[in-house]
């Protein structure tokens, strides 16, 4: 079946995934509501996104849909079972897909250090300029304005007592 997906969507009682897509067949706008069954406000959204998508009865429907998408979208049901407000699963989202720049990142686990990679990398992806871009130049050289003077770091500096 060929099927282009619009929106997707979470319904929170009783709990559901909602897509809206279109039949290229037919032309028309249509909606499935796929049951969440077994899951608590104690699941892991990953695997339970992994686990929709993968599924047999859904699995031609949720294909143009992410998974990424889907997890976000298992967080808000999770959320709302925790007793949060769409604004504080909202702010606690943004805090997951963000990454502080004043952080250490050699004090991270293996697990955390692998989620913050892939977090740049997508942002990298994001804005990377490529040769389809209509504002792509290709050697750009840019001149720093030298106003102000230089701070000098500790660790650059030389001295005689190290050699």
């Amino acid at each position: 079946m060929m099927c282009t997906a619009k929106k997707c969507g979470v319904r929170f009682q009783p709990p559901a995934i909602i897509l809206i897509y279109e039949n290229e067949v037919k032309g028309k706008s249509r909606q499935r509501i796929m049951p969440v069954r077994n899951f608590s406000k104690f699941s892991d959204c990953t695997r339970a996104a992994e686990q929709l998508k993968n599924n047999p009865r859904h699995k031609s429907y949720l294909e143009q849909v992410s998974l990424k998408q889907l997890k976000k979208l298992f967080t808000f049901l999770r959320g709302y079972l925790w007793g949060q407000s769409l604004a504080e699963t909202m702010e606690q989202i943004q805090r997951e897909t963000t990454i502080d720049p004043e952080e250490d990142l050699n004090k991270l686990d293996d697990k955390e250090l692998a989620k913050r990679k892939s977090i740049m990398d997508e942002l990298f992806e994001k804005n990377q300029k490529k040769k389809d871009d209509p504002n792509f130049v290709y050697d750009i050289v840019v001149e720093f304005p030298q106003d102000e003077q230089l701070q000098s770091c500790g660790w650059d500096t030389e001295s005689a007592d190290e050699f």
